[in-house]
């Protein structure tokens, strides 16, 4: 069992205004990665949320939100990626209405480790990837088990919903930071300057919940029961 609880987070539950105080802290105040004075009130707030399903990660001790992530759905605006990224592969294979955008990845300060911070938010190093893979092998850190609680949470929601693909737009090291966890994506895209170096990519599903499972079977069983409302018995054997 871990230290840690996810669920989805509804538009109408309370708990959705810390989920972007938690952005803000991130994206605003410790990154700059979004203008303080764009988001009143400390909520960091855009107008894709009200297209998004949001999950959250929880403290099992304190009830308190940790970790979020958010996945866009296909609407009227589209997704961020067309408006930030040149995307060069065929798509024209995929169904709108069957993708997501992952977005909006943030935890809380005090469960990240400065090494960890520098794979998800910049573009990393082999050395900074050495220091956080020996991390994982000894220490299981808690940073990887709230991302990894997020992602598989994302998937049940994704299951549920019909989904079949992700996008993404990610930093060099997050990319590294998933592929250790067997998450793995193709780029589909050059690299931008967007938040700083950023490269677009597609991921399906069923793919990856296949890595996972065959690469990180002993890690799944940890999470039995941790995602609220749902079994991970079928996904994890």
């Amino acid at each position: 069992m871990t230290r840690f609880q996810f669920r989805k987070i509804a538009h109408d539950d309370p708990l959705i205004n810390e989920v972007y105080r938690l952005r803000y802290k991130v994206y605003c105040d410790e990154w700059g990665f979004e203008k303080p004075e764009d988001h009143p009130g400390g909520l960091e707030i855009d107008e894709y949320d009200r297209h998004s399903v949001h999950m959250g990660a929880f403290c099992r001790e304190s009830g308190r939100l940790i970790g979020t992530i958010r996945l866009i759905l296909n609407s009227e605006l589209g997704f961020p990626i067309e408006k930030h990224c040149t995307l060069t592969a065929d798509l024209s294979g995929l169904t709108r209405d069957t993708i997501a955008e992952i977005s909006r990845l943030a935890v809380s300060k005090e469960f990240r480790k400065r090494a960890v911070d520098g794979l998800i938010y910049n573009d990393g190093t082999l050395a900074t990837e050495q220091r956080v893979v020996s991390d994982v092998e000894e220490k299981r850190k808690h940073e990887f088990h709230i991302i990894m609680g997020l992602y598989l949470c994302m998937y049940l929601e994704s299951r549920n919903i019909g989904l079949t693909h992700w996008f993404a737009v990610m930093a060099k090291g997050l990319r590294i930071l998933l592929n250790r966890m067997k998450i793995r994506f193709s780029p589909i895209g050059p690299e931008v300057d967007y938040h700083g170096l950023r490269v677009p990519y597609l991921g399906a599903i069923d793919d990856i919940v296949k890595g996972v499972s065959t690469n990180q079977s002993e890690l799944l069983r940890d999470f039995r029961g941790e995602i609220l409302g749902e079994g991970l018995a079928d996904d994890s054997t």
